[in-house]
């Protein structure tokens, strides 16, 4: 079973596809582990796409099951043909604008309000989530999710609103008993 989670930041792909990985004895990728360098100040340096791609199929190709968490809609045509089962998580922008800056805090501490580097690129990404429900914006938004939703394969399923993790595991899991 090859599974792909995704929706706007802090709508819970990550949350949901480690909990699924548990529950299933299956690997859970992270796009962000290969979309981002590992470097000081997390989040700042982008992976040259080429060498993203090529880690991420490699790890991927060493299992017959895995569940991918976040966005690869960007990142070529071979990604479009892989998926058994893409779970689009959507949340309203005030839960998730919330829960992001819940995370930051929690992650960052008061860095991202009294340092001037990480203060920047705490409201620059802030600024930047709160856009993904409008679908003429540049980055990531809903309207390229359902785009994505039209093109890649296997069975889609949306999960709309605030469910609870539980919720969400058993929607996923109800799904994949109708595929096997």
């Amino acid at each position: 079973m090859k599974i792909q989670i995704m929706g706007a930041s802090c709508a819970g792909s990550t949350t949901l596809g480690r909990a699924l990985s548990e529950r299933l004895d299956i690997p859970y990728f992270d796009t962000d582990e290969y979309f981002w360098e590992t470097t000081e100040v997390p989040y700042t340096v982008k992976r040259n796409p080429a060498i993203r791609n090529r880690m991420l199929l490699n790890d991927m190709a060493q299992h017959q099951s895995w569940i991918l968490g976040g966005s690869v809609i960007k990142w070529g045509d071979v990604f479009w043909t892989m998926f058994d089962l893409v779970v689009f998580l959507y949340i309203p922008a005030d839960i998730r604008i919330k829960r992001l800056i819940a995370r930051e805090e929690e992650r960052y501490g008061d860095a991202i309000y009294n340092d001037p580097v990480r203060a920047k690129l705490f409201r620059d990404f802030v600024d930047w989530a709160a856009e993904y429900d409008n679908p003429d914006f540049s980055g990531r938004n809903v309207k390229a999710h359902r785009d994505w939703l039209t093109v890649a394969s296997g069975r889609k399923i949306e999960i709309s609103g605030d469910t609870t993790i539980n919720e969400r595991i058993d929607m996923v899991v109800q799904e994949i008993s109708r595929l096997t």
